[in-house]
């Protein structure tokens, strides 16, 4: 996820992008996207700011209409990361930050840190990949603090976790808007515990004010805490105050907490304490039910062909799905042509390629099951024998195994210069942790997701 900071560095490649690939006029461009700034971004929501100064206020919803579809393109095409867009006047600003000041410094329960309201249950498309997690959700929303707490929900990027988030608490706020809800990336949470830290102490007790003083806290991306020890310090104690007064405590990762080696050992068992679920890759039949729901928000409908061949080749997740859609009906006002199937494989060509697979090597194998947790490849391959080493490495070799036309002996030189028999043994291990255990097994079908989506 990209901070404001990192997608400014980018803008003018995204402006250009818009400018040359959509031959936006240059008197079109000057007037209503040159203008365009950064306001703020969080959880794949991007703000602009319309500089009402120069550009007349009426004007905002043609910007938002003629322009959205260009810019998000763009957007994911040179991040390679879908983001909805949020447009707000510049006169409008000061209101906006005074609006949250109210809230941070108030004891005024409300729909406070801008939760997006597009995201309910009503919207979220349920199917086997995900119903467990969805009807769980539900639960918490309907009684929170009664009954899995915490809420501790895992799976890829893209596959729901911020929805299903945004969910639980609209519908909190919308069945009782006295309570108090507050939901922050781990991101968030770090950044702010630093200002509070260089503020001094009145700025401590601040923070934990507002970070303590809840019904219900849902932090997404806990993954991000790993190797911070002071702010994994402060959420223990904040947990801990959440949990013991019965107040709810909903929490996402990439990964389940025991995958989480690095962090504290005591957050990890205290996730565990209450439900843990998990988000899968969706099937083709919910990527269909993705694609036309999505479709149903827009006005150009796209025939139920073209959603079969987007459900068909993009499925590592729902993020990529929606982006494609989006995509399509760009290209289609762009050429100014009628959305067809050969339109839409010329739009899609460089997200999909149904003709040409993925080259799988052991290289990139190491890469992912490093990342993933949080190791190094070089670490693999190397001699360390320690369980946090050990593991993965046997993981990498069955995924060699599995992915790639190498040789026992080939991968086990690969790998340490290890012989054969410890790559067979490292097989059949896994292989049945893989029959034995769903963490096992949802993990590896994450890492080949990785690996060739």
């Amino acid at each position: 996820m990209y901070t404001k900071q990192m997608i400014e560095e980018r803008w003018n490649d995204i402006l250009e992008y818009i400018r040359t690939e959509f031959a936006v006029p240059d008197v079109s461009f000057r007037t209503w996207i040159l203008p365009l700034k950064i306001y703020d971004t969080e959880d794949n929501i991007l703000t602009l700011i319309v500089d009402d100064t120069i550009i007349n206020s009426n004007n905002l919803g043609f910007i938002q209409n003629r322009y959205s579809t260009y810019i998000k393109v763009a957007i994911a095409e040179i991040l390679n990361e879908d983001y909805e867009l949020n447009f707000v006047l510049r006169s409008q600003i000061k209101k906006m930050e005074n609006e949250k000041k109210a809230v941070l410094n108030s004891s005024t329960p409300g729909r406070a840190r801008y939760l997006n309201p597009q995201y309910t249950f009503d919207n979220f498309v349920v199917g086997d990949n995900n119903n467990t997690a969805h009807a769980a959700a539900l639960a918490v929303a309907e009684a929170p603090g009664e009954s899995f707490n915490p809420l501790y929900i895992y799976g890829g990027p893209g596959l729901g976790k911020t929805h299903l988030m945004y969910s639980i608490a609209n519908y909190i706020l919308d069945m009782d808007p006295s309570k108090k809800v507050l939901y922050v990336t781990s991101e968030t949470f770090t950044n702010d515990l630093v200002k509070a830290i260089q503020s001094g102490n009145t700025a401590s007790e601040e923070f934990r004010e507002k970070y303590r003083n809840n019904d219900v806290f849902l932090i997404d991306d806990i993954q991000f805490l790993i190797n911070k020890e002071r702010t994994q310090e402060e959420f223990f104690h904040t947990f801990n105050e959440m949990k013991d007064s019965g107040r709810q405590v909903i929490i996402s990762s990439d990964k389940p907490p025991r995958e989480l080696r690095t962090l504290d050992e005591r957050l990890r068992s205290r996730f565990e304490w209450g439900l843990t679920v998990d988000i899968q890759p969706p099937a083709f039949e919910t990527r269909m039910a993705i694609l036309r729901k999505k479709n149903e928000s827009s006005k150009i409908i796209i025939s139920d062909e073209i959603l079969n061949y987007i459900a068909t080749n993009i499925k590592s997740n729902i993020r990529e799905l929606e982006g494609a859609l989006t995509k399509i009906i760009a290209y289609g006002r762009l050429q100014k042509k009628e959305i067809t199937l050969s339109l839409t494989q010329e739009a899609l060509k460089d997200i999909i390629s149904p003709d040409s697979k993925k080259t799988v090597t052991l290289d990139l194998i190491l890469d992912v099951v490093a990342e993933h947790y949080e190791i190094t490849s070089s670490q693999i391959i190397s001699s360390n024998k320690s369980r946090n080493i050990a593991y993965p490495r046997q993981i990498a070799m069955y995924l060699c195994k599995e992915l790639t036309p190498l040789s026992l002996d080939e991968i086990g030189k690969s790998i340490g210069g290890r012989d054969h028999s410890t790559v067979h043994y490292a097989f059949k291990k896994v292989s049945s942790d893989y029959r034995s255990d769903e963490t096992i097994r949802s993990t590896i079908e994450l890492l080949k997701n990785k690996i060739n989506p």
